[in-house]
């Protein structure tokens, strides 16, 4: 019988994870990651970061084949679409994790890339997990993708006394539009800036991973070298997780 469901941040590996998270992965029977590719950990760079955190601290992973999402056009152009595809896909998540849950009982605990609050479904589907299964979970914090960000660019990410609002690249231009100037940007592909060659921008790729991209000056400066760092850390690492702040230029940036 499953006994409870921990969510751990990681940061970005096992030199992010925190003594809190470490003295709960040494308590816990196995680790449930899904694994993105189906020829295995071999093949699949992200589960294998994942394997490395559970060898550090002596629990077992069990892989499970994580089930397709639907991409296609016409069912995720729309607003009401992409939500109703992705709901699709949790469920179908909550159902394989069950079966693995059931079968094993104990402690199990699932590890979150940066921190789980900040633009990440495990929180959302281990409460319809926990739910169906009648158990309790908890979460602990992890590095977040931000906080890298702005310690290696060394920067804070607002203006005194003023916001910082954080989006996804698929609603930067309507952020923009809205009025907001200073906007971290995640869960991109390329960087496409076309109409903000004046801002500002701090870029990372791949933090803390051994193909880490750093690039910061004004858009226009940079052109296509985004683009080139974001192959670059993807050629290293054999994956890319990018993000950016985009700041909208002041008078005092001539």
């Amino acid at each position: 019988m499953t006994a409870a469901i921990r969510i751990l941040g990681i940061g970005m590996g096992p030199q992010h994870v925190t003594p809190e998270v470490a003295d709960a992965l040494r308590a816990c029977d196995y680790v449930v990651a899904a694994a993105k590719r189906p020829s295995g950990a071999d093949d699949d760079p992200l589960l294998a970061v994942r394997r490395a955190v559970c060898e550090e601290y002596g629990v077992e992973l069990v892989a499970v084949p994580d089930p397709e999402r639907d991409r296609d056009a016409s069912s995720t152009g729309t607003e009401a679409g992409y939500r109703n595809a992705v709901k699709d896909w949790h469920a179908a998540r909550v159902a394989a994790y069950r079966t693995v849950l059931e079968e094993r009982g104990g402690t199990a605990a699932f590890l979150v890339w940066g921190d789980p609050s900040l633009y990440d479904s495990t929180i959302r589907v281990v409460s319809q997990l926990a739910r169906q299964l009648g158990v309790d979970f908890d979460v602990l914090p992890g590095i977040s993708a931000p906080q890298l960000l702005a310690a290696r660019h060394r920067i804070v990410l607002h203006e005194v006394g003023q916001p910082v609002h954080v989006t996804t690249a698929r609603r930067l231009a309507d952020d923009i539009a809205a009025g907001q100037d200073n906007i971290v940007v995640m869960l991109g592909s390329a960087p496409d800036l076309a109409g903000w060659e004046d801002w500002r921008i701090w870029y990372g790729a791949n933090l803390g991973a051994p193909g880490e991209q750093l690039l910061a000056g004004r858009v226009g400066e940079l052109g296509a070298a985004l683009r080139v760092a974001r192959e670059h850390a993807r050629a290293i690492d054999g994956w890319v997780m990018d993000l950016y702040l985009l700041r909208r230029p002041t008078g005092a940036d001539g």
